[in-house]
């Protein structure tokens, strides 16, 4: 009875949010159009979509392809956005809110390669009910029509199983797909689920006193999602976390039952309305101030801890303690004869024999001079090698140059073949030899490794989270148990109602601090995208996502390279690292995306809850960004260790029963014994250790427990914990159009046309 009860309940939620969809006391329904070729008929779409019966009035916007359509008689209202074909950024925004996406396609060959990059966009970060329409086509023969559609359903079949074509040529058609828009199941995205969030309808500029650049926006729209309250923070996607100051309700400018204005004809109620200067008069009438800002409630905006560096620092001493020192130390005073030249410290070690002290001095000052004659050395050979290597870099430019003088602009793709030949020939030396390095032979191997340890196991030795943390540490913040903390913050959205603007209501947010360059870009026809942050989501922290690299990239990306990540509602630029994805409690580092498993991303960014999906792009040297990797939010966890493994290799120069004499890992017998504790390993499996180092050249006779093979090697393994760097830059740039190509298609479905 009671699992019966709760099928009825969810089966009358589904209801109410169907029916409540574009109704009266709802947003309206939110249709975005995203053609997917270049030869889709997005123009005659909408055309057709705004050729409707009388008892539909057109409301238009002023910008080309935003319109809405209100039917009083169904009690139906919907609003179109058309997407700008190419941007995918604007794409993407738009998904985030919408409530159906309607793809257009093309009759022949459904989408090109911009589409294809599109969709492969969409499917990733989550994709809401959509539609799929096929305008034009109706100059083929009857039959061929019937063919050119068979072909195209079996053509999407892979990307949309089970998807119905809505052929879009007749007024009757285009009814046929509001009615399926109207009542089809909604699919529901969670990181917009549980966030108030609204697409911006109108947008006004006030400019501050301090600054021209810098003011108050206020945007007005429907609220969608949750209830939004005036002390939380709002973030505009591509611009940033900001404060709000108020919120207003002025009137609904799509209603169903729009007001008579005193001296207006009653033939005048089912007319166009658009935003005229009556209009916006009577708005200005009727704006109602639903909530202020509450200075106390107000949600902050710092995003760092400062640290402060006298932090832990030993207290100044008082002014008793000081003369108390002073006293203490005139009584402790004694008079002895010292050399000339003798300091304070040194006369204080002085017992009896004063040459001892000068002794001493003149063994450091030969000390110092030693190490700065290496140094010296060591930076004379950098210098030489460095001379050596340009001539042969000056020569491979001259011949480039001269090989290729007919075509300049072909010449400037060399300098990034060349680049790329190399980063393919680390990947590839990386998956041959993996995490081996060369010992340097100028600089000691103690030296050069000194912050490498070895484990005797990677997977149970100990190793401390808190342990030699760097200074970006201290501007972070971080959860003493985040599943808890994510738990209790969703339970509380479920169960508590808060105060504040309710969904579907069309209010105007007073978003403070904002620079211009938000209003303009919205000028320009972008869409402009809001988003309630929940509590701590403005805070940064280190975030951990799992992602897999996307099939349509192949070039080697590697390790603290710039990426772009696009993570449930927030855009920002950031170099992460790569790590194993395991259940232990330290990863190994990746260097470069590996094609054939799940890796883990980690970065500094804001605080996100998951669920939340994650899109990787970079950005090519011409401004498009190309999708590398695809996942979602992991965790948020500081305290998840990555550890960069270094292999040095040896070779067996005399193997006796168990024990071999292995050269080429040293080249010192100081570094041999330095590193005499860390247990060796070789690629056949034998495991051993260091017995003793044999002459001053390196040589090492090492102990196994079992006989080597003469083509074996031995390894020996180093470990040091990294962290990624702090590159978090919040603003994105616009990517280029992503160049459409020809069908996207399989070939012999384009070579059979």
């Amino acid at each position: 009875h009671q699992a019966l009860q709760l099928r009825r309940q969810r089966k009358e939620a589904v209801l109410a949010e169907k029916r409540s969809l574009g109704s009266r006391d709802g947003p309206p329904h939110l249709v975005v159009l995203v053609p997917l070729h270049s030869r889709a008929a997005a123009h005659d779409t909408l055309r057709l979509l705004q050729s409707q019966d009388s008892a539909v009035v057109r409301v238009d916007e002023g910008r080309a392809g935003d319109f809405a359509l209100l039917c009083p008689r169904l009690k139906q209202r919907w609003r179109f956005v058309t997407a700008q074909a190419g941007d995918h950024h604007a794409v993407l925004d738009l998904a985030k809110v919408a409530d159906s996406l309607l793809f257009i396609l093309d009759p022949a060959d459904g989408w090109d390669s911009a589409g294809e990059h599109c969709l492969s966009c969409l499917f990733a970060q989550g994709l809401p009910s959509y539609a799929l329409a096929v305008p034009g086509g109706t100059d083929l023969p009857p039959k061929k029509r019937i063919d050119a559609r068979k072909k195209l359903a079996k053509a999407i079949e892979k990307r949309f199983p089970e998807a119905k074509l809505f052929p879009l040529n007749t007024e009757q058609e285009s009814s046929l797909l509001l009615r399926h828009l109207a009542t089809q199941k909604q699919r529901h995205l969670a990181f917009r689920d549980r966030r108030a969030h609204l697409l911006a309808y109108a947008a006004e500029f006030v400019p501050g006193q301090e600054s021209d650049l810098v003011g108050t926006l206020k945007v007005s729209g429907f609220v969608r999602g949750q209830t939004l309250n005036v002390n939380s923070l709002v973030h505009i996607v591509g611009h940033g976390d900001f404060q709000m100051s108020q919120v207003d309700a002025p009137p609904d400018p799509l209603s169903l039952n729009p007001r008579v204005v005193k001296g207006q004809k009653r033939s005048h109620d089912m007319e166009v309305q658009d935003d005229s200067v009556n209009g916006a008069d009577e708005m200005e009438e009727d704006v109602k101030v639903l909530m202020k800002a509450d200075p106390n409630k107000q949600e902050s905006l710092q995003s760092e801890v400062v640290p402060d560096p006298m932090e832990g620092e030993q207290t100044w001493p008082t002014e008793e303690e000081l003369q108390e020192a002073e006293a203490s130390l005139k009584a402790n005073r004694r008079v002895v004869k010292v050399p000339k030249g003798t300091s304070k410290y040194q006369a204080a070690w002085i017992v009896d024999d004063g040459e001892e002290g000068k002794g001493n001095q003149e063994d450091d000052d030969e000390d110092d001079d030693i190490d700065d004659d290496m140094m010296e050395e060591a930076v004379s050979q950098e210098g030489e090698s460095s001379e050596e290597e340009e001539p042969a870099e000056e020569e491979c430019e001259t011949m480039t140059i001269s090989e290729c003088l007919r075509d300049d602009q072909y010449d400037e793709k060399v300098e990034e073949d060349e680049q790329m030949l190399e980063r393919y020939k680390q990947e590839r030396m990386d998956e041959m030899f993996p995490d081996e390095v060369d010992t340097p032979r100028d600089v000691p191997a103690r030296v050069r490794f000194q912050k490498y340890r070895g484990l005797k196991s990677f997977r149970t030795s100990p190793w401390d989270p808190k342990e030699n943390l760097p200074r970006d540490y201290a501007r972070i913040f971080q959860f003493q148990d985040f599943s808890r903390t994510r738990k209790n913050l969703f339970r509380k959205i479920e169960k508590e109602e808060t105060e504040g603007a309710s969904v579907g209501w069309y209010v105007t947010l007073y978003v403070c601090n904002v620079p211009v360059s938000v209003v303009k870009s919205f000028k320009e026809g972008k869409p402009l995208v809001l988003f309630s942050l929940l509590p701590h989501e403005q805070k940064m922290s280190v975030l951990n996502f799992l992602v897999r690299r996307h099939p349509s990239n192949s070039e080697p990306v590697r390790a603290k390279e710039e990426l772009i990540f696009h993570c449930g509602f927030r855009r920002f630029r950031a170099s992460p690292l790569f790590s194993q994805h395991t259940s232990a409690d330290k990863h190994k580092l990746e260097r470069f995306l590996r094609p054939d498993a799940a890796l883990v991303v980690t970065v500094y960014a804001p605080i996100a809850f998951p669920p939340a999906s994650v899109l990787l792009f970079k950005q090519r040297s011409n401004g498009i960004h190309d999708l590398i990797a695809t996942g979602s939010l992991l965790s948020v966890d500081p305290d998840r260790i990555v550890i960069k493994r270094l292999v040095l290799s040896g070779h067996p120069f005399k193997i006796f029963t168990k024990t071999a004499v292995v050269r080429y890992m040293f080249f010192n017998r100081e570094d041999v014994m330095w590193f005499k504790p860390v247990e060796l390993r070789t690629k056949w499996g034998r495991r051993g250790h260091i017995k003793e180092p044999l002459g001053t050249h390196g040589h090492m006779k090492c102990h196994f427990d079992g006989q080597l093979k003469p083509q074996d090697t031995v390894l020996l393994n180093l470990y040091k914990r990294v962290f990624p760097k702090w590159t978090y830059d919040p603003h994105v740039p616009e990517p280029v159009p992503w160049v459409r190509s020809e069908s996207a298609l399989p070939v012999q479905e384009v070579e059979m046309e």
